[in-house]
């Protein structure tokens, strides 16, 4: 049940990766990327997860 994401998360997730590209399969970059525009150091870890998540299975799409 840990990996069950808010539809907050996913709703600001998705329409983050849908305005820029500039995101990728790593947590980290993604939360350096979010600093600046999320507050809640909460919900930018999240989104920054979901993110990330979103881009490995794309990728591994992608593979196969």
């Amino acid at each position: 049940m840990g990996r069950i994401k808010s539809k907050l998360v996913k709703r600001t997730a998705n329409s983050l990766l849908n305005e820029e590209n500039k995101f990728n399969h790593t947590f980290e970059n993604n939360k350096n990327i979010l600093k600046g525009l999320m507050p809640s150091k909460k919900i930018r870890n999240q989104i920054a997860g979901y993110l990330a998540r979103q881009k490995k299975r794309v990728k591994t799409v992608e593979n196969k």
